[in-house]
């Protein structure tokens, strides 16, 4: 009698036991590698791999034996191609011309995306859904296809703007030598401008509502409640896409690219990131791993030493 009144409860507890050493027990290496190998696999083979194989030909030459009509083999040649990028005035004309870009279209365009954002977030505002998405709507828009939008519009013998402004008495050259890389501009500031301000607004809503009517309570205006609360709180955001956009602005390439074929202003080696494809275009495969290189160097110097500098202004 006592052991059938018991055995239930050594059962139980043996029970228990084994699901509490169960629930407690970690999970098997083979069922963390089944969960990681559907990224780490791809990721190994098409971006780990590509970069190595790239930095490993950065770091080759290739030689001549036997005069015009030898042999050529590839050997080992230590920095030889970046002294030859760093002594390449191309480049350095290329990385001025991203550089003067990025310093005005970046603030620009994320001036107008924090305002877009602000305005969307205000209760003043009608019809939000509507603005957002089609505030967003360019960035749906692939590079490419919209560069060859814009270069119909600008087009002095196509584009309906040109002969509107020629109608009131100006004679623009969006295509000039002096306005060809603002052009450029246009059209990434463009297709930016609501991907950017969609990622504030995202900040923007996550704010407590309590705070807006503390400060309208301590006799706040909508201006200062923008400027003095919510530009401060979401500034993690402005700083994520500070970050995103000098990363953008280092590898320009579709829109220089697309105009080129219709203005004869920009060249195969307008931006660094054509100076490489045109390297690489002529064979020269070492020279471009190289360059490809150096701009990745520089735009992560670039990106980490902004985040850094003002994270620590920001107190983030």
């Amino acid at each position: 009698m006592t052991d059938i009144a018991t055995r239930p409860t050594r059962v139980v507890a043996q029970t228990g036991g084994r699901r509490r050493r169960l629930n407690g027990a970690p999970p098997r290496a083979g069922v963390i590698v089944a969960f990681l190998t559907p990224f780490f696999l791809p990721f190994v083979l098409f971006y780990l791999v590509p970069v190595g194989y790239a930095l490993w030909q950065s770091f080759l030459v290739v030689r001549r034996t036997g005069g015009q009509y030898g042999t050529s083999y590839t050997t080992f040649g230590g920095f030889e191609q970046y002294v030859q990028v760093f002594q390449n005035h191309e480049f350095w004309a290329s990385i001025g011309r991203i550089g003067l870009f990025g310093i005005v279209q970046v603030p620009i365009m994320l001036f107008v995306a924090l305002i877009m954002a602000l305005l969307l977030d205000t209760p003043l505002l009608k019809a939000k859904a509507f603005f957002r998405i089609t505030a967003f709507m360019p960035y749906a828009v692939p590079g490419v296809i919209a560069a060859i939008m814009w270069s119909y519009l600008y087009s002095p013998q196509l584009s309906p703007v040109v002969d509107l402004l020629k109608g009131i008495g100006l004679q623009p050259d969006f295509l000039g030598p002096d306005a060809v890389l603002w052009s450029a501009a246009n059209v990434s500031t463009w297709l930016w401008t609501g991907y950017n301000m969609l990622i504030m607004f995202s900040a923007l809503q996550s704010i407590p509502q309590e705070l807006y009517e503390a400060a309208k309570i301590d006799g706040a205006s909508n201006w200062a409640i923008a400027w003095q609360i919510k530009v401060p709180i979401i500034a993690p955001s402005i700083i994520l896409t500070t970050v995103f956009s000098i990363i953008g602005t280092l590898q320009l390439y579709a829109e220089p690219a697309v105009l080129r074929q219709i203005s004869s202003n920009i060249s195969s080696t307008f931006t660094p990131n054509m100076l490489a494809y045109a390297v690489a275009s002529g064979n020269n495969y070492q020279q471009a791993a190289a360059i490809s290189v150096v701009i990745a160097v520089i735009t992560f110097v670039l990106s980490f030493g902004f985040m850094r500098l003002t994270s620590k202004r920001a107190g983030l």
